[in-house]
């Protein structure tokens, strides 16, 4: 184990921490509750970043920006969405300061500067952005809008952890215009789909797909779906959520096209968003006690080469015999670091290589070089093996697939084992505090998940979308119960 870096199973907050700082994703920042986002982190989001553009870019979206600021009037203007918001707002009264007469040197507010309305930081973008349909709707043939936004947002959060919840992050953020109800829950759980897919076949984490309850539903939709996965420690972590919206901010802002009978009507909306929080998901479903394991879909290097050296040899020797091997390696796409950086040791290297989840490390020494030979070690197992220099480029682009499939197959597998049916409520209690998905009845009221949620801190995840329907009795009131829904606590 590195020095320095807790066991999972000892204090799996304090290694996640320690990990995300360790391993130079993101550090805290001079404000409360935000962070730096550090190259090596943000190298990783990039490419979620590059690959979630170009699947929403297949499916007919494009990108635009809108503005961070929101007036207070359009901010409350869909009263459920304010509401639910509003205990995270920053909000901007003032535009101006000034010197203090009375300690020069210092600033303070202007308060003849004050704004005629104050200003929302965007906690989301549903306000601004349907306030702005409203000029560019007028006939069904301008709709669909299929608007995808890059954006950072801003929630006041109170307790606060790198990538998981911080009061400033990154995200993007999907809205769409419908003509028809049809077509803006089509939508909904199309986007819930490409989520699913990037999150399983990017990231290598499996998720449910399913409906979040009313309790658990955002503030302003008629519906919500999500994906939920489980992280090492049992919890679960919502990665993405996809908005049906209804009507509901079409009347807030009166958004209306006339349909193809000449009518007017409110247009049907949906809204759709992952953030930086899939980084902690990344970083907590597939991590050890050595640091980050990175499925090579994501790594920023996916293949580091560490030549140790040998004062027998020329400095070049190792490079020039290696230069077709990454020159292959590259041509196939992948992402290769030659790290001849005679600063550190390889010792030093193959451990700091390991801290940062580089999915293979290949290493050769002289004799390895005499031999035509070079040794190749998975991060995921921890395995090492010699292979032959002819034909190592093919084998290592291949290995990388298989990689990628062992990491998910790992979540998959673990997620299977803590996964519970229960059917009563002493079962529920005893297992919650062991964590883990638990598939439980639920009489479908809002009173008795609130009661459940205030007994044990657990909530009900989703409401699974492959569910059967089954009857039985709800764990804690007996009622009459169609189907069973996950329970888990949650990040």
């Amino acid at each position: 184990m590195i020095k320095g870096l807790p066991k999972r199973s000892e204090n799996y907050s304090e290694w996640y921490n320690e990990l995300v700082k360790r391993a130079d994703l993101a550090e805290n920042s001079a404000v409360r509750g935000c962070m730096v986002i550090k190259p090596y982190g943000y190298s990783i989001w990039e490419k979620m970043q590059r690959a979630l553009d170009d699947m929403f870019k297949e499916t007919g979206h494009t990108n635009a920006y809108f503005p961070l600021f929101v007036p207070k009037s359009l901010f409350e203007a869909e009263e459920k969405n304010a509401e639910g918001f509003a205990k995270e707002c920053a909000v901007v009264t003032h535009y101006r300061l000034k010197s203090d007469p009375n300690n020069p040197g210092k600033l303070i507010v202007d308060s003849e500067a004050k704004l005629e309305e104050e200003l929302i930081v965007r906690p989301t973008s549903e306000a601004i952005i349907w306030n702005t349909y409203k000029n560019w709707v007028q006939s069904h043939r301008d709709l669909p809008i299929l608007i995808n936004q890059w954006a950072n947002v801003v929630r006041w959060e109170m307790r606060t952890r790198m990538f998981l919840r911080t009061a400033e992050f990154l995200w993007q953020e999907g809205h769409t215009a419908h003509a028809t109800e049809k077509e803006a829950m089509n939508e909904t759980k199309q986007m819930l789909d490409v989520y699913a897919t990037f999150v399983e076949e990017w990231m290598s984490v499996p998720v449910i797909k399913g409906f979040k309850s009313a309790n658990e539903r955002f503030a302003g939709a008629e519906e919500t779906l999500c994906i939920e996965a489980m992280m090492q420690d049992g919890k679960a972590l919502q990665a993405g959520t996809s908005h049906f919206l209804g009507q509901n901010f079409a009347k807030a802002f009166d958004v209306k096209f006339q349909n193809k009978e000449g009518k007017l009507e409110h247009v049907w909306g949906t809204s759709w968003g992952v953030s930086t929080r899939l980084m902690g998901a990344l970083i907590m479903a597939h991590s050890d006690d050595l640091g980050l394991v990175l499925p090579p879909k994501l790594a920023p290097y996916q293949v580091v080469i560490v030549p140790i050296p040998n004062k027998e040899l020329e400095p070049d020797a190792f490079k020039i015999a290696l230069k077709p091997i990454i020159d292959e390696l590259k041509s196939y796409g992948v992402s290769v670091k030659y790290d001849d950086n005679e600063n550190y040791k390889p010792g030093w290297k193959f451990a700091e290589y390991e801290l940062k989840g580089v999915p293979i490390r290949m290493a050769i020494g002289m004799r390895d070089l005499q031999a035509g030979q070079i040794e190749v070690a998975r991060r995921d197992t921890l395995t090492k093996e010699t292979r032959p220099l002819e034909g190592v480029a093919s084998y290592v682009r291949d290995l990388l697939d298989e990689i990628q499939s062992a990491i998910y197959q790992k979540a998959f597998k673990f997620r299977q084992e803590n996964m519970f049916k229960i059917d009563t409520w002493a079962e529920f209690e005893e297992q919650i505090e062991k964590g883990g998905f638990l598939l439980c009845h639920w009489d479908g009221t809002s009173e008795t998940e609130e009661k459940i949620k205030d007994l044990t801190k657990a909530t009900i995840r989703c409401i699974p979308l492959d569910g059967v329907e089954e009857e039985g009795k709800c764990i804690l009131t007996g009622n009459y119960s169609n189907k069973r829904v996950v329970f888990a606590r949650a990040y």
